[in-house]
């Protein structure tokens, strides 16, 4: 089995509402995915979203919609430029955090972009996610996050998502002293198998030149062919 994935690059985008440099325990799981990356050659970069200025809204760039500034264009080209997309995420009331819903908002805004084939922007890439919390809900955060990224094209692989939970109500995070967080064999087990599985499905579709050019390409369909559609009306 070829285990050499030097050729792939990876973004992960920790959405905790932490500023830099306060402790994010979520970039503290997102560290366990991204050390086995590196460890396989994988170009890794991992950007805390709250520290840069990106706007609210559904267009690809918000300063054409009256934001001062905007720098999601530029994350945005960094999601395009890779094979691996892990979104992070702390839970709060159950669900994923407001910076989430925003990333996953600004990615929406780019899904009608076609490739070179024809098909939408974000095929070819795989996506996964990682969530922590002291509260109820990964599951929850989960079933949005990774429906929301196939929606919009990304590939799903099995155990595409790993979390970590405390004891519900206050109580130490990931991090902390005495959490168990970081020695949980459940919660390391999980984000080893998501971590390689996010591997080798980008190492497949890139080797395989990507997914097939053919019953999914909106440029075609808007040109009238309608893949082997049964209503006559379409033919």
């Amino acid at each position: 089995m070829d285990l050499d994935f030097s050729d792939l690059k990876a973004v992960f985008l920790n959405c905790t509402l932490k500023k830099s440099p306060q402790q994010s325990h979520t970039r503290g799981l997102l560290d366990v995915s991204k050390h086995i990356m590196e460890e396989n050659d994988v170009d890794v970069e991992v950007i805390r979203v709250v520290d840069h200025q990106v706007a609210n809204g559904v267009y690809s760039d918000m300063t054409e919609h009256g934001w001062e500034e905007d720098d999601w264009p530029e994350i945005y080209e960094k999601v395009q430029e890779s094979d691996i997309l892990i979104l992070g995420t702390p839970i709060w009331l159950g669900d994923k955090s407001s910076v989430c819903t925003k990333v996953i908002e600004r990615l929406y805004a780019s899904s009608g972009d076609l490739n070179e084939e024809g098909q939408y922007a974000y095929y070819d890439r795989v996506g996964g996610t990682i969530i922590t919390g002291n509260e109820d809900g990964a599951k929850h955060c989960a079933m949005n996050i990774l429906y929301s990224l196939q929606h919009l094209g990304f590939l799903i692989p099995p155990q595409a998502d790993a979390a970590w939970l405390g004891e519900a109500g206050p109580g130490p995070s990931y991090l902390d002293e005495d959490s168990g967080g970081p020695e949980n064999d459940f919660t390391n087990r999980n984000t080893t198998f998501m971590t390689w599985n996010l591997m080798h499905m980008a190492k497949m579709i890139k080797e395989q030149g990507g997914i097939p050019a053919h019953g999914n390409q909106r440029s075609k369909w808007d040109a009238g062919c309608r893949f082997d559609h049964p209503n006559p009306e379409y033919r």
